[in-house]
């Protein structure tokens, strides 16, 4: 895999692979919102300024999920943890994005239902490219296995020399399709977004049993509870805003 493209010269500075994913993933997330916005009759520019609360808060989130989730399980230093390079997790980034994102809608007059539905589409799309570079990076990787397809990751994030499940593509695969549903129901659908969150958490309960993630409860992982949790959020709001129809 290619965890480090370069390293800046004069530093020690190294541009990781997923973090250039990642600055692709928000970039292209916006170009798609824009879009949709200016479907919506609003002013398309917006979304890249919306676009820095939603990064702010995505990264803020991701490393805040991460320090408290490490430190509860391995009684590690907190701070250790929050201001590491590493560990950035999606579930926290979408929880802080929404939060930050919503907050900033407020600020430039921009609805809040209305913007999180121009982005469902490119957060499925931007998920995806940041599993590639989960893969790229050898991270978030499944279960030792013997199918034709498996990977290995000997500078993986731990490394592995055995061939495992490449579950980052599992899910790169599962969310493109449905980002081309949901652009295609982005006209019909009460609360698209809602659409995004139910088959996002259906994805992850699926794929969870190729993971290595340990069980939380009743022989379930803590992502397949976060996805419960979306689609029961999607689910839900997708028949309030039917309702309000």
């Amino acid at each position: 895999m290619y965890p480090e493209i370069f390293t800046v010269p004069g530093t020690s500075f190294a541009i990781s692979s997923f973090g250039v994913m990642l600055a692709l993933a928000f970039l292209t997330g916006a170009w798609l919102a824009g879009r949709q916005m200016g479907e919506k009759g609003l002013d398309p520019e917006l979304a890249w300024t919306l676009l820095l609360y939603v990064m702010i808060g995505g990264v803020g989130g991701s490393k805040l999920y991460f320090a408290v989730d490490m430190w509860l399980r391995t009684g590690g230093p907190f701070t250790g943890f929050l201001f590491s390079r590493g560990g950035i997790t999606f579930y926290g980034g979408l929880i802080g994005a929404i939060l930050v994102g919503a907050w900033g809608c407020r600020r430039h007059g921009v609805p809040v239902k209305i913007f999180m539905d121009c982005c469902a589409v490119s957060t499925a799309v931007g998920q995806a490219m940041g599993r590639v570079g989960c893969f790229l990076v050898g991270d978030d990787y499944g279960k030792v296995t013997d199918v034709p397809w498996g990977v290995a990751f000997p500078q993986g994030m731990p490394p592995t020399n055995d061939l495992v499940h490449p579950t980052q593509l599992y899910e790169m695969a599962w969310l493109l399709p449905v980002a081309g549903l949901l652009w295609s129901r982005r006209w019909r659908s009460p609360f698209l977004f809602g659409e995004y969150a139910a088959l996002n958490g259906l994805g992850r309960l699926v794929i969870e049993n190729w993971r290595v993630n340990p069980k939380l409860a009743l022989g379930m992982t803590e992502p397949q509870w976060i996805g419960i949790g979306l689609i029961v959020f999607g689910v839900g709001g997708w028949f309030y805003y039917r309702r309000q129809v």
